[in-house]
């Protein structure tokens, strides 16, 4: 039988290539995506004539992950469809780039929004119908800056990445004894495939921003340069999406916990092997080994 799968910020990037790749499995993809009717209405396209010429069944839905009402009808439009869900992708995020003085308490409060909060609104919306069914998968698309390499002028998106990456981890230990699973998918720095750094937000604070540029000219260029250098030849973003269909497509109970696409090798898996271990460890101390694994 073929997955029910909800990925949000499938509009480009790593959630359109999810997206198809998963369809091309034979699931039901829901690509979530706001303003469908308007700015994304070509990608809307794009996901109906692939589906059309790949005999798959991708379908675009509308959901901002920024709107409560948004998010709560997409989920309800899909349970009214099919009557379950089996797996949910968070991957929408956003991110900026500049000193992180330059930005106002309101930016960082939108990208955390954004980057965190969604994730409360889906999981809301969702994971009633996972724990009433007894299983499914949560997958979250993390980012190696949480643990790794951390370059100045990406401060405020490190942050919230950050926090979505602990809410995952809380979430993991608190859905195991329903039967869901959790599965952290943590990419690298890529600069081609994804619209991360060209779509990247900046500063309003121009003034500080200046004075920062004056000590620091063409910070963003060179670290954006180095981490392309970094990368090896093939490293494309597809990599990430190939993951995640394997992680999917795996049985229950035997979906990673966390794991890496990481070719520039930030120093991100070595530090998470160690505090994974701990979380291991600690739990067992406090007698809750069993919430390491899902009860099936």
């Amino acid at each position: 039988m073929s997955q029910i799968i909800v990925i949000t910020g499938a509009s480009s990037g790593f959630g359109a290539l999810t997206a198809r790749a998963l369809a091309d499995t034979g699931s039901t993809v829901y690509a979530g995506m706001r303003a469908t009717t308007d700015r994304n209405a070509p990608q809307v396209q794009e996901a109906i004539d692939y589906s059309a010429e790949h005999h798959v069944d991708l379908r675009a839905i509308e959901m901002d992950v920024s709107s409560e009402d948004s998010v709560e009808a997409a989920i309800a439009q899909i349970i009214a469809e099919h009557g379950r869900i089996d797996v949910i992708i968070h991957n929408a995020g956003h991110m900026v780039s500049g000193p992180a003085e330059a930005f106002t308490p309101e930016q960082l409060a939108e990208l955390y929004d954004v980057n965190v909060l969604s994730t409360q609104r889906v999981n809301r919306a969702v994971l009633p119908h996972l724990r009433k069914a007894g299983k499914g998968l949560v997958l979250w698309v993390s980012s190696t800056s949480v643990k790794g390499g951390t370059p100045p002028y990406l401060a405020p998106y490190f942050a919230a990445k950050a926090g979505m990456d602990s809410l995952a981890v809380s979430y993991a230990a608190e859905l195991s004894r329903w039967g869901v699973e959790t599965s952290i998918v943590v990419p690298g720095s890529f600069t081609t495939g994804t619209n991360h750094f060209a779509h990247a937000g900046h500063p309003t604070d121009t003034a500080v921003k200046d004075e920062y540029e004056a000590k620091y000219p063409d910070l963003m260029k060179q670290v954006a340069g180095k981490l392309a250098d970094l990368a090896p030849k093939g490293a494309e973003a597809s990599l990430v999406s190939d993951e995640i269909v394997r992680i999917v497509a795996l049985p229950a109970g035997e979906r990673p916990y966390r794991v890496h696409i990481d070719p520039a090798d930030d120093g991100s898996e070595e530090v998470s092997h160690v505090a994974d271990r701990v979380r291991r460890e600690f739990l067992t101390r406090v007698d809750l080994a069993d919430l390491l694994t899902i009860t099936q």
